[in-house]
């Protein structure tokens, strides 16, 4: 049996028999820190990993399975090895809820959609399309900041000044804007919930980004059911570095919510000084769509979110429509020219 997103249970592709998961039963922890001996370790099922040596992600399919090619960059230089049994297991999962009908319609939509393509892209048909639960970190703290700047104050003084108009001398006045600069400081306590860092290498972070992000309100308790007929990457991003990146997304945060603070029209200096405390993490799967398809011998990757489904990918230009679009757009400027000289 497998993970049917389009019922939520686990279905048999050859009998229809269903079984549903139980969502509600067990507790999503979140662990201090300092708090790594005391979580599971492995996925609780039987798996072995396809090691991609182009993008560095290891991506694991069932025990008995194979795997030729990597699910996220399409290349076939993977090596097959066993499974880390002591990572970390996953504290929770956003179950799949986006099955493959709906992949691919999306697919067909979204290729046919695209500006300033070549034609015959709108005609792709094949392409490999694999749901695959992507490990993130999630973060939670409570953020003490203190900071200073100098406030600035606009204010506007007249000043004269001399023009020479037809051989004559004239004075005129003009407002010029001056600003006060005044020292300014305050203090400030923000709490963060569920930060999301991706811990995956196979997968471009800027396409991630552009996939919007999860609702992890709707996390669940991890259970090895939900992996079943899919694959899962382990991830490659440890703890540490994971809580590094978190916690410069939340200073960045943390600096724009103390600059929003100072006072005046503008400012100058910021310094903020930011003391964390209660930081808290888990280790969660996210459910993505790997689709990989094929144009003129050239392998484009386009990712769909599990949970919200929307896509993001690449695609191949037609420079002969932007070449034609350039040509276009001179022609106009050329004909307004013309027309008002």
């Amino acid at each position: 049996m497998t993970w049917d997103p389009a019922v939520d249970a686990l279905a048999c592709a050859y009998c229809g028999a269903r079984q549903p998961v139980p969502r509600a039963d067990g507790e999503i922890e979140e662990r201090p820190l300092d708090a790594v001996a005391s979580a599971a370790r492995g996925l609780g099922i039987e798996a072995r990993v396809a090691k991609c040596q182009n993008c560095g992600a290891g991506v694991t399919y069932g025990g008995k399975g194979t795997s030729e090619v990597c699910v996220y960059c399409g290349s076939s230089n993977v090596l097959s090895q066993d499974a880390n049994r002591n990572a970390l297991r996953p504290e929770s999962v956003v179950p799949l809820d986006v099955g493959e009908e709906e992949v691919r319609a999306s697919f067909q939509a979204w290729i046919a959609g695209l500006w300033l393509r070549p034609n015959a892209l709108a005609k792709t048909k094949r392409f490999e399309a694999v749901g695959v639960y992507v490990p993130f970190w999630t973060f939670d703290c409570h953020v003490d900041s203190s900071w200073s700047a100098d406030a600035g104050y606009y204010y506007w003084v007249t000043e004269t000044y001399t023009v020479v108009v037809n051989g004559k001398t004239e004075v005129r006045t003009r407002s010029v804007r001056k600003v006060r600069w005044v020292p300014a400081w305050g203090e400030r306590s923000d709490d963060y919930d569920d930060v999301l860092i991706l811990a995956s290498k196979g997968l471009p972070g800027e396409l991630v980004d552009e996939l919007g992000g999860f609702d992890t309100k709707a996390l669940v308790p991890y259970r090895p059911e939900y992996l079943a007929g899919w694959r899962a990457e382990e991830y490659e991003v440890e703890l540490e570095s994971g809580w590094d990146q978190g916690r410069e997304r939340v200073r960045d945060s943390q600096r724009a919510r103390c600059s929003g603070d100072v006072p005046g029209d503008t400012q100058r200096d910021l310094r903020v000084h930011d003391t964390f405390t209660d930081v808290r993490w888990k280790h969660v799967l996210l459910p993505i769509w790997s689709l990989q398809y094929r144009f003129q011998n050239e392998v484009y990757t386009v990712l769909i979110n599990g949970q919200t489904g929307k896509i993001v990918g690449k695609a191949p230009y037609s420079w002969v429509k932007i070449g034609a679009l350039v040509l276009a757009v001179v022609a106009v400027v050329v004909a307004v020219v013309l027309a008002t000289s």
